[in-house]
C-alpha cells in the first residue's frame, strides 16, 4: 500500500507527463488539464495490467450445475438472508464490552480529525500556502503538485513506520501507541494552522511564489502525518479484532462494525464541513481545526482509557 502511494503520489507532483503524452495537450485542454489526463491514462494501464494479472494468477474452479441449481433455487430466501445479516450485525452491540465500545469511539474520533486532512490537503496547499485560484493559474497548481509531493513523504514515513509497528505496540501497548499517534496528529493540525495563519498575514499571497521556509514547513508537516496514519490503518483493526474474538464473535462481523465507526464520521465530515468553513468565511482552518480537537480527544481516550497489552506475545494463527 506505501508502495503505491509513493508511485501515485510521485505521478502528482511531476509536471511534465504532457512532454511525454504529447496528444492530451490541446487548445481546450491546457498543461494542467493534459498533466491531469495523463496521470489518468496511466491509471487506466495499470488497473488493466493488474486486473490481468489477477485474473490470470488466480485459479478458480467453475461452480458445477448442481451447485448452480442450488444457488438458483436459495434465491428466493435471499431477501430474508439479507434481513437476517442486518439483525444479526445490530445484534451484537449488546455482546461489547466496554473496551470495544472505547475502540469504536476512538476510530470515530481518529476519521474525524482524518477526512478534513484526506479532503483539503493539496487544497490547502494551493490556496492557503501558494496563494492560488483553484479555477485556475499558475500558483493554484504548483501548491497541488508540492502537495502531492508531501504526500508521497507521507507514505514514505507510513511504510518505515509500519515496519517498526509490531515492535512498538509490544514495547509500549497498542493502545499507547495509538493515542501518542493521535496526539501527535493533533499537534500537526494545529501547526497547519499556525503556517495559514503566518501564510495569510504575508504580503506575497496572490502576487509571488512563497517563501521557502512556509513551503518547507508544509511539506515536514505532510511527512510527519505518516506515522500517525501508518498507526490508523493497522493498529485499530488489531485491537477490536482481538476484543471480539475473546466474545465468541466472527472476525467478519468485527470489521463490519468497526467499517461503520469510520464511514459515518466520513460521512458527517463530508455532508458539514463545507457549510462549516464557510460559516468562518471560506478556508480550510474551521476544518482543520476540528480535526486537530477530534484528534486529540481521541488520542486521550485511547491513553487513558484502552486496556494496556504491551509485551504480550502476538497469536499466531495458520
Amino acid at each position: 500500500m506505501a508502495v503505491g502511494n509513493i508511485l501515485g503520489y510521485a505521478t502528482g507532483s511531476y509536471s511534465g507527463w504532457y512532454k511525454i503524452f504529447a496528444f492530451t495537450l490541446s487548445p481546450a485542454c491546457t498543461i494542467s488539464c493534459a498533466n491531469l489526463k495523463s496521470a489518468f491514462f496511466l491509471d487506466i494501464i495499470f488497473i488493466a495490467i493488474t486486473t490481468y494479472l489477477s485474473l490470470m494468477a488466480a485459479k478458480e474452479v467453475p461452480i458445477s450445475s448442481s451447485a448452480a441449481a442450488h444457488a438458483e433455487g436459495g434465491a428466493a430466501g435471499s431477501g430474508s438472508t439479507e434481513e437476517a445479516f442486518m439483525w444479526e450485525l445490530f445484534g451484537t452491540f449488546k455482546y461489547f464490552t466496554t473496551p470495544v465500545w472505547i475502540i469504536l469511539s476512538v476510530t470515530a474520533l481518529t476519521w474525524i480529525g482524518w477526512f478534513p486532512f484526506i479532503l483539503f490537503d493539496t487544497d490547502w496547499m494551493g490556496r492557503e500556502i501558494y496563494g492560488g485560484d483553484p479555477n485556475g493559474g499558475p500558483n493554484y497548481d504548483a501548491g497541488v503538485r508540492m502537495g502531492a509531493l508531501g504526500l508521497m513523504l507521507n507514505s514514505v514515513v507510513l511504510g518505515i513506520t509500519s515496519l517498526l509497528m509490531e515492535r512498538l505496540c509490544r514495547k509500549r501497548g497498542a493502545g499507547f501507541v495509538w493515542g501518542v499517534s493521535n496526539i501527535i496528529m493533533a499537534i500537526c493540525f494545529l501547526a497547519m494552522l499556525v503556517v495559514t495563519y503566518v501564510a495569510s498575514n504575508a504580503s506575497y499571497l496572490g502576487k509571488d511564489a512563497p517563501p521557502t521556509g512556509i513551503v518547507i514547513a508544509a511539506v515536514i508537516l505532510f511527512t510527519i502525518l505518516g506515522f500517525p496514519l501508518s498507526i490508523t490503518y493497522s493498529v485499530p483493526y488489531a485491537l477490536v479484532s482481538t476484543h471480539i474474538e475473546s466474545l465468541g464473535l466472527g472476525q467478519g462481523l468485527s470489521m463490519g462494525v468497526l467499517n461503520l465507526a469510520i464511514v459515518i464520521p466520513q460521512i458527517v465530515v463530508s455532508l458539514g464541513s463545507g457549510p462549516w468553513d464557510q460559516l468562518f468565511g471560506g478556508g480550510n482552518a474551521p476544518a482543520f481545526a476540528v480535526a486537530a480537537l477530534a484528534a486529540l480527544v481521541s488520542g486521550l481516550i485511547a491513553i487513558l482509557a484502552i486496556p494496556r497489552s504491551g509485551g504480550q506475545k502476538p497469536r499466531t494463527r495458520v
